[in-house]
């Protein structure tokens, strides 16, 4: 049974995610100060050019050789503009199952591309890795987030109660937070494609995605 993920290049209607290379460090770098990116993710607050390199050389690649996930850089396909990443984690190799976290740079919001990514990640994960099973986690306060799940398909599993940490974009402030557990099965990626070939004009994007 496959261990760890190959080396893969996803390409959308708009958009390529491909593993990052060194010419995304200041983008990366840039992205990960954000202030909603601090808040609902665990960043270090005082993200730095060396964080993103270490991130690029050392910490993404071994998310997929060792068998943890899959770490993916989303560019525009027009200009390769970073606007984005999609990584896969806690997968389960047994049970071909795996939670993502996707994060929008601020440059790039309100064009859907955090829900264009990751149903492509999706597609690939469904349909070539043959798995069953895609997870996310959304703090209860992060209604961004809540709104690319429903549209990439999602359903909504329950809450995990006060099993996340959201900080201000200071990281002055600390509190607990819920999480929304979310699930996506090959069976509802292929209902949602149905919708889309019935209103092709009926996606919404959020301003802050």
């Amino acid at each position: 049974m496959t261990s760890n993920f190959p080396e893969i290049s996803i390409s959308t209607d708009r958009l390529v995610l491909r593993a990052f290379e060194p010419e995304d460090v200041p983008a990366l770098a840039e992205m990960m100060t954000d202030e909603l990116v601090r808040t609902w993710t665990t960043v270090p607050h005082s993200y730095t050019l060396d964080d993103a390199r270490e991130w690029v050389s050392l910490r993404a690649p071994a998310e997929r050789t060792r068998g943890r996930g899959l770490v993916l850089a989303v560019h525009e396909f027009l200009t390769q503009r970073l606007v984005g990443s999609v990584r896969l984690r806690r997968t389960d190799w047994r049970l071909r199952a795996t939670e993502a976290e996707v994060v929008t740079g601020p440059w790039a919001r309100g064009e859907g591309y955090a829900v264009e990514a990751l149903r492509g990640v999706a597609q690939w994960l469904f349909e070539d890795q043959k798995f069953e099973r895609l997870e996310l986690r959304t703090a209860a306060g992060n209604s961004a987030a809540q709104q690319v799940a429903q549209k990439v398909g999602c359903i909504s599993e329950g809450v995990l109660r006060n099993a996340w940490i959201v900080r201000d974009g200071e990281a002055a402030g600390r509190a607990r937070s819920d999480l929304i557990l979310w699930s996506l099965l090959p069976e509802d990626l292929d209902g949602l494609d149905a919708l889309d070939d019935a209103d092709p004009n009926g996606h919404r994007h959020d301003p802050h995605w």
